[in-house]
């Protein structure tokens, strides 16, 4: 089954008096272990799409569903729920709290659902991301690729069925953004993780399963790849 499925959804809304439809009845599906890229110009409909798989948002019309679960019918108890043991976010700008430690930010999701042992499991999320060494650290000492890694550890230590990563090579340099897609190609595979990944960049979409072509808020054309390139 697939963890998200995105049936037909229309998004619209206004903005300065103006409507606006974001979305014209997109479908797209992510099964486990399977990366799913999200390509178009700025304005397709990537971020607001992004928005609707992590029931930030909901259509206007359509259905999302995230392990089985139709986001429209959860009260924001649920919608909680849900995106804190279902859901990991990777941003574009990282979004780590600069007065607390590396781990003290990885272990922030699971201290705020009340879960015991988050020191560990940050601990463990680092070590799977090659970060350990700098758990005692400030973001502020860390490169920006290292803090990208601590924002992937960061969405990886509840272990989430799906992954939504908005640009995430989008800040770094060329060598430091093949690090971070074989770091996530490898999460897909050991992890059996579903990835949905917003890019602008050819070669992260070249990683995914399937590339899903967004223009004018419609899915302009669907790529499956059954072998998908892999950085050397």
């Amino acid at each position: 089954m697939s963890i998200l499925r995105i049936v037909d959804a229309v998004k619209r809304y206004t903005s300065d008096g103006v409507p606006v439809e974001a979305l014209r009845g997109v479908s797209v599906e992510v099964d486990p272990g399977h990366l799913v890229a999200l390509v178009g110009r700025s304005g397709c409909g990537k971020s607001t799409l992004l928005n609707l798989a992590g029931a930030m948002d909901f259509p206007t019309s359509g259905e999302v569903w995230i392990d089985g679960v139709l986001t429209s019918s959860l009260d924001d108890a649920g919608l909680t729920r849900l995106r804190r043991n279902q859901v990991g976010f990777i941003f574009q700008s990282f979004q780590l709290l600069p007065t607390l430690t590396v781990a003290e930010n990885v272990e922030l999701p699971l201290m705020l659902a009340g879960k015991s042992g988050a020191r560990k499991a940050a601990l463990q999320s680092l070590a799977e991301v090659e970060m350990a060494d700098y758990a005692a650290r400030m973001p502020y000492q860390l490169s920006v690729g290292q803090m990208q890694r601590v924002a992937i550890a960061r969405a990886l230590v509840h272990a989430p069925k799906l992954l939504l990563a908005d640009e995430p090579t989008g800040n770094l340099d060329s060598a430091t953004g093949d690090r971070i897609l074989e770091l996530l190609r490898r999460i897909t595979a050991e992890h059996n993780t579903a990835i949905l990944m917003a890019t602008h960049s050819t070669e992260a979409a070249a990683l995914a399963n399937t590339i899903v072509h967004l223009r004018d808020g419609r899915v302009e054309k669907s790529e499956c790849r059954t072998s998908p390139s892999f950085i050397a």
